[in-house]
């Protein structure tokens, strides 16, 4: 069984970043910014009651301090720094997660952040050592150090699959700063290969393994409203 994804509550003020109340409709678990790289207190609150209402479980975001850069420029920190960083954001969205009755579900890092801890191990151990006060599972790509790191730790561990994202041949994930359209129903049918055979292609035409305890569509690609309800046609009969 599986679960679909979304990063969401990626405004800040009065500047919008994806159509998060036409997603939530087709997704089970939503992905919360927590103020670095996105989000501010009232986006947050607006973020959580709007899965409350729509039954979708929540987790945390959380990022490099880099809003300029929307999370996506790599830095160098010490561990207990990161490790400060990431309880510290969490904590704040555990607020509102209290006030609407619901708890926090799970912790995927964002941007830059997820893409050096899924190869880098100290990254990878701060941003558990963070997970473990809240005692939730870690988000993150099988095959990689996310799933040695965070996997080997008591919380646990979600593998998930990208529906608007390009995969390397190496099996890396290839990450831009503006997400570009993908044709729905070609993730669709990606996702459905990754769910039920375990394999996806890359750019290079290659077949690779991966692993899809959830699959994740981005709010912030062009048309992530018509790639997120084809992706949840598409799995239906493999929802948890």
């Amino acid at each position: 069984m599986v679960a679909i994804n979304c990063d969401m509550g990626e405004a800040f003020s009065i500047y919008r970043c994806g159509d998060d109340e036409g997603l939530m409709p087709y997704i089970t678990l939503a992905n919360v910014a927590c103020g670095f790289h996105a989000s501010d207190p009232v986006v947050m609150a607006d973020t959580v009651a709007l899965a409350k209402q729509h039954g979708v479980k929540v987790g945390a975001h959380p990022s490099l301090p880099d809003r300029q850069g929307f999370g996506r420029r790599e830095m160098k920190m010490d561990r207990d720094e990161l490790t400060a960083c990431v309880i510290y954001q969490v904590g704040a969205l555990s607020g509102f997660l209290q006030a609407q009755g619901m708890t926090l579900n799970h912790i995927k890092p964002h941007g830059s952040l997820y893409g050096m801890a899924a190869r880098d191990e100290q990254v990878a151990e701060a941003v558990a050592d963070a997970a473990e006060v809240f005692g939730v599972p870690l988000m993150g790509m099988a095959g990689t150090v996310h799933e040695r790191v965070w996997g080997s730790r008591e919380a646990g561990f979600i593998a998930e699959y990208y529906a608007d994202l390009d995969y390397r041949d190496d099996g890396s994930l290839i990450i831009t700063r503006r997400h570009a359209a993908f044709d729905p129903a070609e993730s669709a049918q990606g996702a459905v290969r990754a769910v039920t055979e375990g394999v996806t292609t890359s750019v290079g035409g290659k077949e690779i393994p991966v692993r899809a305890d959830c699959v994740c569509v981005h709010s912030d690609t062009p048309n992530a409203v018509d790639l997120a309800k084809a992706v949840r046609d598409a799995l239906q009969p493999y929802l948890s």
